[in-house]
């Protein structure tokens, strides 16, 4: 489970000690039979594990590596059994023993192109918003970071990385069960935050990034990543039923109105940094995520639309500074 004292050191790093007490009694309450029907599944799933020998991981490869390999193929076998009993693994890949968590998404090429961009990780504290299970986290630890704080409201997912963390030594990465707006309001404390495929699931984009916005202490950076219209004129667009295939996109900006969200909301120095389409190669069904992915939301006919008719996704990475 999440090491609270060590998790209340780093709040007190960050200077947000006065969050310990109330953060520890929400989180307890979610990570508890109360806070998912599921939960006394998957922490079955997670006492079981077999006990290794516990390897400090290897962040910095595509596939992040945890755990020792020299184990016998009966416990590698009960590893991979367990593991997949807590699919769908949306963000990998990871080697956990020798086995192999090939995820929906290759989380490395987005993970490569932000790198690409020159984006400063080491010696940062850094915020990971909609962190899923972790992959991006443990990427920016294994980039120097000095602290990452990820939080998502999918507690599946946070399950997923207390159950890498059985095979790993202790890091000062915390995946934690929560929403953006559940923080306390105005920390402005972390160096750099991430929004990386969340934009376009809230019903106020202006509002996420003003939340966004006061999370970072003065000329700290974010960095955002989502999907965007073409063309070169401002504007946005709502679906009226689903786009991809998913019910909860909300708004879809150009990249011009996108800028002019960030300005309005007070980010400076915007940065275009990357733009790519995304593909199967990048997003696809797998045996750890065994449902409709990417292939099936686009129109068999022409994969540069949907099936409901909308341009295909196409993803933009901005980076852009607090005052």
């Amino acid at each position: 489970m999440i090491d609270f004292s060590s998790f209340t050191g780093c709040l007190a790093d960050l200077g947000l000690g006065s969050w310990s007490s109330r953060l520890e009694t929400q989180l307890r309450a979610r990570l508890s039979d109360n806070g998912h029907g599921d939960f006394p599944r998957w922490q079955q799933i997670i006492d079981g594990l077999p006990v290794v020998d516990r390897r400090c991981g290897v962040f910095d490869h595509d596939a992040i590596k945890l755990g020792q390999t020299a184990i016998d193929d009966a416990m590698r076998a009960s590893i991979r059994e367990a593991l997949l009993a807590l699919a769908p693994w949306r963000k990998g890949p990871f080697e956990v023993c020798g086995v192999r968590i090939d995820a929906e998404w290759r989380s490395n090429l987005k993970w490569n192109r932000v790198m690409d961009a020159g984006v400063p990780i080491a010696g940062r504290n850094v915020l990971d918003v909609g962190c899923g299970n972790g992959y991006y986290a443990l990427r920016m630890r294994g980039a120097g970071a000095k602290c990452v704080v990820g939080i998502d409201p999918t507690l599946r997912y946070v399950m997923q990385y207390i159950a890498l963390t059985h095979f790993m030594t202790h890091e000062p990465v915390f995946v934690l069960p929560l929403r953006l707006e559940e923080l306390p309001s105005a920390a402005r404390a972390f160096d750099t935050t991430l929004s990386m495929g969340v934009l376009y699931h809230q019903r106020s984009p202006i509002e996420h990034l003003r939340q966004l916005r006061d999370t970072l202490r003065p000329d700290g950076q974010l960095v955002l990543e989502t999907i965007f219209l073409p063309g070169e004129e401002s504007h946005a667009c709502t679906p009226p039923d689903r786009y991809a295939r998913m019910r909860n996109v909300w708004l879809l900006p150009t990249i011009a109105e996108l800028a002019t969200w960030l300005d309005r909301t007070g980010f400076v120095d915007i940065e275009v940094v990357d733009r790519s389409a995304t593909t199967s190669e990048e997003q696809r069904t797998t045996e750890w995520m065994p449902f409709d992915s990417l292939q099936e939301a686009l129109d068999p006919a022409d994969s540069s639309r949907t099936v409901e008719g909308w341009p295909a996704p196409r993803r933009v990475v901005v980076l852009a500074r607090a005052p």
